[in-house]
């Protein structure tokens, strides 16, 4: 239908448990604003993974890979997808950060005596959908900017996302810090157990268990999202990121790039 094709604000509110598994990491090329009306999830997004709870908001810009997982029970969640075009210029007066809110991601909670207000902003959201009629495009708007003016003042933003993963295991919290430093490196399974101390089989399955992904998902996961900050900020050949980012065969590099990013990272650094 015409109509539909003209509206670009997205809104889909579904019931998840830990027997949905995402097929893998992805993102978008709008911007999505996660919400948690209930229950709990596991957000990995850049090279940080956080949990959420009921009244989280969680900001991702467009074309950041982020992956989701359900291990707490069931949880109710909101995704909100939408263009740079649908904030207007007033809302992001209110915003704190203005522009950058949308460039950056972002947590954000909403006290519980507005959770009730806030839903209610995406039911419209996610009902317009549905209904799809001349006015549609323009009510999602209205109620898109209702929403962010809303949070802009009652919610808080917290000023950094966690920089590291959520966990109180100290040793899993000691592999994750060793891939960060050493991802550039050609990285083993048992060279990262040696250093926390644990067998590798050990490690794989309680890095999992911490975590929600596996082991060599989160070493290529943080390698492709340090290719992507340096295709944006050098000049150098695509090979020659790659490899200075682990990997060894430049072709591997490509097709994980795009199966994350939905892009080549030519094309990537284009649009960037």
């Amino acid at each position: 239908m015409s109509e539909a094709a003209q509206l670009s604000i997205r809104a889909e509110s579904r019931v998840r448990d830990a027997s949905f598994v995402m097929s893998g990491h992805h993102c978008h090329q709008c911007s999505e604003l996660f919400y948690v009306e209930s229950g709990a999830c596991r957000f990995l997004v850049d090279e940080n993974i956080v949990d959420l709870h009921s009244g989280d908001f969680i900001m991702i810009p467009p074309m950041v890979v982020h992956y989701t997982r359900y291990l707490f029970g069931a949880c109710k969640r909101t995704v909100v997808l939408f263009e740079r075009d649908d904030v207007s210029a007033l809302a992001l007066e209110h915003i704190p950060g203005g522009e950058r809110f949308l460039n950056e991601t972002g947590i954000f909670q909403v006290p519980e005596a507005y959770r009730a207000d806030t839903v209610r902003y995406l039911e419209q959201l996610s009902a317009e959908e549905k209904i799809c009629d001349p006015h549609s495009a323009a009510i999602q708007q209205t109620a898109l900017q209702a929403l962010f003016l809303l949070c802009s003042r009652v919610c808080d933003f917290l000023s950094d996302p966690p920089k590291e993963i959520h966990t109180t295991d100290p040793h899993i919290l000691q592999a994750a810090r060793y891939i960060s430093a050493h991802y550039m490196q050609p990285l083993t399974t048992a060279e990262i157990a040696d250093k926390v101390g644990f067998s590798p089989n050990y490690l794989s399955r309680r890095f999992r268990q911490e975590t929600g992904i596996g082991l060599h998902e989160y070493i290529v996961f943080i390698r492709l999202h340090r290719a992507a900050l340096e295709l944006v900020a050098t000049e150098d050949s695509v090979t020659t990121v790659a490899f200075r980012c682990g990997f060894s065969d430049s072709n591997y590099f490509k097709d994980a790039f795009k199966k994350k990013y939905g892009v080549t990272p030519r094309a990537y650094r284009k649009r960037a």
